[in-house]
């Protein structure tokens, strides 16, 4: 594990998948703790896919792979060091077990930085090799609700910074489908219901907003989750579990009509030889 900190914020990460393991602010933990009664992971990073492919496989170069929800990272152990108190970076390499299953050769970087009450997570992405690279990044981190225990996850709401209504694009297996539904939003809020997760994940495309509030009216914990450049996000916590999911991605789940074929699939992001890519998600408690 390695830890971060300043005179406001403490954060661990695990070398295994470079997953947050706690955000602790004016001691009260905000990242969701991992009880497996719910769902038994804190942030995984989502690499080199983000969702689900269809059939669980994809087709490159007329050789088929299979890949399983959101890809191999979260399950390996990347190198570690921590580059200042309030820095760490988190590095993953290519090798003879990812080759068998995506066959580029990479270089794969999650840094963190904490600077006041802020915290960073920045993904990068080197294509090591002669050809073309193609993949996606996603953040998954789930948040605690309630962020304090007197209150009740119907309490907390989301407020989007530039959005009136969500145009969410629903999930059939794990795919989307063409199947679409609004949430109204009053004055950009939606309340938080374990009912908007039970058809699975609110996926969201193209939004406007970048910035998402979460927070109560009857307490002052809460947070804003900034994302800028990513194009895609989800929302999502398992059945009426106390959290919630803020996922920012740059790819998306196969839909029920794609052929399979990495080169067509939607969002897919395209990497020549030597050549890095990188975005970067942040958060702000209070």
């Amino acid at each position: 594990m390695i830890k971060i900190s300043n005179d406001k914020l403490a954060v661990i990460i695990n070398e295994k998948g470079a997953e947050l393991q706690s955000i602790l602010y004016k001691n009260t933990e905000y990242l969701w703790q991992a009880d497996a009664r719910y769902w038994g992971k804190h942030a995984p990073v989502l690499f080199p896919i983000v969702g689900e492919l269809k059939d669980g496989e994809y087709i490159f170069k007329d050789k088929t792979y299979k890949l399983s929800r959101h890809g191999f990272a979260r399950d390996k152990l990347f190198i570690a060091q921590q580059t200042s108190g309030t820095s760490a970076q988190f590095i993953l390499h290519y090798d003879e077990t990812t080759l068998a299953v995506y066959p580029f050769k990479f270089i794969f970087e999650v840094a963190f930085t904490i600077s006041g009450t802020a915290l960073s997570c920045s993904y990068a992405v080197k294509n090591a090799g002669i050809d073309d690279m193609y993949f996606s990044v996603g953040g998954h981190p789930a948040f605690k609700v309630p962020l304090v225990n007197d209150l009740k996850y119907t309490d907390y709401f989301l407020e989007f910074n530039n959005d009136e209504e969500l145009n969410v694009h629903l999930l059939h297996k794990g795919l989307i489908s063409d199947a679409t539904e609004k949430i109204k939003l009053n004055n950009k809020i939606v309340q938080l219901q374990p009912s908007l997760f039970y058809s699975d994940a609110i996926v969201l495309k193209h939004i406007h907003s970048n910035e998402i509030k979460l927070y109560s009216d009857k307490d002052n914990h809460g947070l804003k989750f900034i994302f800028n450049d990513f194009p895609y996000f989800g929302i999502w916590a398992a059945v009426d579990a106390p959290f919630v999911c803020l996922e920012p991605w740059c790819g998306i789940a196969d839909s029920i009509h794609h052929d399979r074929q990495l080169i067509h699939k939607e969002g897919i992001n395209k990497l020549a030889a030597n050549e890095s890519w990188q975005r970067t998600w942040s958060v702000e408690l209070f």
